[in-house]
């Protein structure tokens, strides 16, 4: 099967959080996922995402990303979330993602593209390393949740 890549719709949305929930269950924290249809909807500005859609009209696939400010580079394109669904795996559905959010970061005039993958994904690693992808072993991700942010006094 072919595939079509293009820019998400918001008549996407559900696509879009029914894979964003397959991407969690698959990195074991489908708890993890707070997002709603009507929160994407109300944030849809915070964030751009393309899809792989297939002849049939099926959604095989999306890549989410954001305009990002790094103080070193400058302006720079970060994927959040590259997610291909189990069925269309193996047909080259990711890197044709890949190819056409690499257009968009030159079209953005970006600096850089960053992501970040699990260091049990063996297959995305690959991939990625096939493209050229710096792996840094040196950096950790600090997150903290609402909820959680904490006090300052003073």
């Amino acid at each position: 099967m072919t595939y079509h890549i293009r820019e998400a719709t918001e008549e996407d949305f559900p696509d879009i959080l029914a894979m964003i929930r397959e991407l969690a269950a698959f990195e074991k924290a489908p708890e993890k996922v707070t997002n709603s249809l009507e929160q994407m909807q109300q944030e849809k500005d915070f964030f751009r995402c393309l899809v792989a859609e297939g002849e049939d009209g099926h959604i095989a696939g999306m890549a989410l990303y954001f305009i990002a400010y790094y103080t070193w580079v400058g302006k720079s394109l970060f994927l959040d979330d590259l997610y291909v669904r189990e069925a269309s795996r193996q047909q080259k559905v990711g890197s044709a993602l890949l190819k056409k959010l690499f257009e968009v970061a030159l079209k953005e005039d970006c600096k850089r593209v960053r992501w970040q993958v699990l260091n049990w994904n063996h297959p995305a690693i690959g991939m990625y390393r096939k493209l050229g992808a710096a792996m840094d072993d040196e950096w950790l991700t600090c997150t903290v949740e609402a909820g959680h942010f904490p006090a300052f006094e003073g």
